[in-house]
């Protein structure tokens, strides 16, 4: 069975389209969607296990230029 997560970003002022367009190209990506309130962007994520959503979120979408800060939710 998959692990899914969501991923709640905050981009910088003027990034949020930039940041859109890298995190779509990320293996493991389900959906990518700019929202309103108090983030910018969430993320819907699936890999094989904890561990693998771990490394998608800490060196990937982490070095993405634009992006201040994420809260990762994972569904159970």
């Amino acid at each position: 069975m998959a692990t899914k997560a969501y991923v709640l970003i905050d981009t910088a002022v003027g990034k949020t389209r930039d940041v859109v367009a890298a995190l779509k190209a990320l293996e493991g990506v389900k959906a990518v969607d700019p929202v309103t309130g108090p983030y910018d962007v969430i993320l819907v994520a699936e890999a094989k296990d904890l561990n693998t959503i771990g490394e998608l979120v800490t060196r990937k979408i982490h070095t993405i230029p634009g992006i201040s800060r994420t809260v990762t939710c994972l569904a159970i």
